[in-house]
């Protein structure tokens, strides 16, 4: 059982918190705009974003047009980034910029719509939609302010996206040799040099193609099997020339010869 004291503390809080939520209530519902706009910005500083985005909504339609709406707006979209409705957020810091493409806090919001998309991107093995989306973000970002502070910040969140690409296209490549589809494999792992021509996987990639384009000759009909197997020895020559000393190179050797022994009796 509760001692006396303890109970009465509980008792006060209890009683200041529905006062608290009543006094909360009235001015919600109440016609003080101005109240609001007050309340609103308190509640934002004390962070509690949940009832100054309330409020803000409130009120944002009475101060269109006065010297009030910019704040109002800025305000709005940090609430709902506060929040982590990155989703919401970017799209409420794009429309500032829009609404206000003169503000001193246009460089800032326009960052930050591309920042809440960069937030919003999924780990690599998941679609990659959104993490395109911010690519395109921030390269709007650099392309409207390519002399702020922000542009490195802004390029390596771009490299970080970019890696994330990477490592999906790539994984991706290597699940089509497990499936044992090795024409997809090997254009799969192709389209990633395209797309990264200086990729951090290079090597391995160049060994998969290698590794595909073998047993792609190997399983194909007989009539297929002699061009095939020469373009593993132009495959061969390719990864040699670049790692006669990699952990793969004998492995690679080893589809060479036997595609050379192949292609001297046939």
């Amino acid at each position: 059982m509760l001692k006396k004291p303890v109970f009465v503390w509980f008792m006060l809080l209890a009683i200041l918190g529905v006062s608290s939520c009543s006094n909360y209530q009235k001015l919600y519902k109440s016609d003080d705009v101005d109240a609001k706009y007050e309340m609103a910005l308190k509640y934002y500083n004390q962070e509690n974003y949940y009832r100054a985005l309330e409020l803000l909504e409130a009120v944002i339609p009475f101060y269109r047009g006065t010297e009030k709406a910019e704040d109002l707006y800025y305000y709005y979209a940090y609430g709902h980034y506060h929040q982590g409705d990155n989703i919401l957020a970017s799209y409420y810091f794009k429309r500032f910029t829009k609404t206000f493409p003169q503000s001193k806090y246009t460089d800032e919001c326009l960052y930050m719509a591309a920042y809440c998309k960069y937030l919003d991107s999924p780990v690599y093995s998941l679609d990659q939609t959104n993490t395109i989306e911010a690519l395109i973000e921030l390269q709007l970002y650099i392309d409207v302010f390519p002399d702020s502070e922000r542009v490195e910040e802004a390029n390596e969140l771009m490299e970080n996206l970019r890696n994330k690409l990477e490592k999906k296209a790539f994984e991706v490549a290597k699940l089509y040799i497990k499936m044992e589809d090795y024409k997809a494999a090997i254009t799969s792992f192709k389209n990633l040099l395209e797309s990264f021509p200086d990729s951090r996987y290079q090597e391995p990639v160049l060994f998969n193609i290698a590794k595909a384009q073998y047993f792609y000759a190997l399983h194909s009909i007989e009539s297929k099997k002699k061009e095939r197997f020469i373009e593993m020895v132009e495959v061969y020559d390719a990864y040699i020339a670049l790692y006669p000393d990699s952990e793969h190179a004998k492995q690679v050797t080893t589809y060479y010869n036997n595609s050379r022994e192949y292609l001297s009796s046939n």
